[in-house]
């Protein structure tokens, strides 16, 4: 029988927080029954297995990320766009660090399918229709404007720029004038 109070939607929601307190890599069913101050089992009347419970949290955060990009990218185009949607990743990866952790994780084809991550590979799209790149070429700089905004928010996050004095922030800036740059100029 489940506990009074708890819901699948309150137990992720939970476990959400909890990843971003320490860290997706050490969420477990234990830690989030702590937090209820429930017995493990209880949490399983809500949750198949620990597996389910982290790709429920992946679930989450690309839900989330996917409603803050689209607002952001609300009625912008061209570079205005490039930069709400890159800045709408790392903000939300610098404020939800375990919830952005979370959205790595491979899920399975079923899961993806019902979750919200079709919607940032779409958003990723409509921007760069804008640089009127054909295929294969769109997907290219679909994977590219992926892998440097989450290559510099990993590195960011783990103190890889901190060896050196100059400002992350103008360094952010700088990439997104370059990835607007080669966007506009895309190899033949």
């Amino acid at each position: 029988m489940a506990r009074a109070g708890l819901t699948v939607e309150r137990v992720v929601q939970a476990a959400a927080e909890l990843a971003d307190e320490v860290g997706f890599d050490n969420l477990t069913v234990s830690a989030l029954a702590r937090r209820f101050g429930v017995k493990d089992a209880s949490l399983y009347s809500h949750l198949k297995n620990a597996q389910d419970l982290r790709e429920r949290v992946a679930v989450l955060a690309l839900a989330e990320l996917a409603d803050r990009a689209a607002s952001a990218l609300a009625g912008r185009a061209g570079k205005d766009a490039l930069v709400a949607f890159a800045n709408a990743y790392r903000d939300y990866a610098k404020e939800h660090p375990g919830r952005y952790a979370a959205m790595q994780v491979d899920l399975t084809p079923e899961i993806a399918a019902t979750s919200r991550a079709d919607r940032h590979s779409e958003m990723t799209r409509a921007i760069l229709r804008g640089y009127h790149l054909p295929e294969p070429d769109e997907t290219d700089a679909v994977r590219l404007l992926h892998s440097t905004v989450h290559g510099y928010t990993a590195l960011e996050a783990a103190g890889g720029f901190r060896h050196h004095p100059r400002d992350t922030e103008a360094s952010w800036s700088k990439t997104l004038d370059a990835l607007h740059a080669l966007l506009g100029n895309w190899p033949s």
